[in-house]
């Protein structure tokens, strides 16, 4: 069985403020250290449950925030960016059995965390067919497209939320709640225990999620500078459709993702 996990920064518990998510930064490496650790936790859990093949891609930034050493054999590590469509999961394939998410975060137009974006700060939103759209359900929705179901997701609990919405099935793990500019959070060992567990049972019950992809998407995005929009309505198929907001529809994730690459 061959498993992916994607593991992004800001859902991570204890990640708090918009300095440590720099590399580099004096409080990126206690979080960098912690994203290894729930990354390690996920890994175990879905090698627990059979998986012989476990993909890990360091999906913050820039791509090469924890260090690989101590995984179990099993594992290999896509670190950088393959700069395609797929972003945040890339190398992603149909021949994937389950797709896991590790320390992702609440989107923008959320409240749920002082560290809420899509993608990037440069949008004050992102929509899908009129849902607001996380990173989460970005990279689900074109999972499912591939035949990949998504069965595990960790991060701060507003996310954990919205994406229960979308598939009840979804075994999920809040590490952290947003408050303001403050986040609630559990202990990092607590977090670990509790993502290897969620991990292991995620990927034994595989079968049970499922996230329906529309016949088309529509992918509306709300940039907070004007003069972005105007540039993205260029794109061939984009419509300006305000002062700061252009939409695309594609008949596929992959077309719409492919929309994202170039615009946001």
């Amino acid at each position: 069985m061959k498993v992916y996990i994607s593991v992004d920064f800001e859902g991570v518990t204890g990640s708090t403020s918009w300095s440590s998510t720099n590399l580099g930064d004096i409080e990126h490496a206690a979080i960098a250290a912690q994203m290894k650790a729930e990354a390690m936790a996920a890994a175990k859990g879905a090698i627990e449950a059979g998986a012989d093949e476990v993909y890990i891609k360091d999906a913050h930034d820039s791509g090469r925030n924890f260090d690989i050493t101590g995984f179990p054999r099993q594992c290999r590590f896509i670190r950088d960016w393959m700069c395609s469509p797929e972003s945040m999961v890339g190398g992603l394939t149909p021949e994937f059995d389950a797709l896991l998410y590790v320390g992702y975060h609440s989107p923008a137009g959320s409240d749920g965390s002082p560290l809420s974006h899509t993608m990037n700060r440069g949008n004050n939103y992102v929509k899908l067919n009129g849902a607001l759209c996380s990173e989460f359900l970005m990279h689900a929705m074109y999972g499912a497209e591939l035949g990949v179901p998504s069965v595990f997701l960790s991060g701060d609990k507003a996310l954990c939320e919205h994406a229960h919405a979308f598939d009840p099935k979804l075994r999920t793990v809040a590490v952290k709640e947003g408050v303001g500019c403050a986040t609630i959070s559990i202990t990092p060992e607590e977090a670990c225990e509790r993502i290897l567990s969620g991990a292991r049972d995620a990927v034994e019950h595989r079968g049970e999620c499922h996230l329906d992809v529309p016949e088309t998407i529509t992918m509306e995005i709300c940039f907070k500078d004007h003069y972005r929009a105007r540039t993205a309505g260029f794109y061939p198929g984009a419509r300006q459709t305000g002062p700061y907001t252009v939409e695309y529809t594609g008949r596929t994730m992959r077309e719409v993702m492919t929309f994202r690459m170039f615009v946001l």
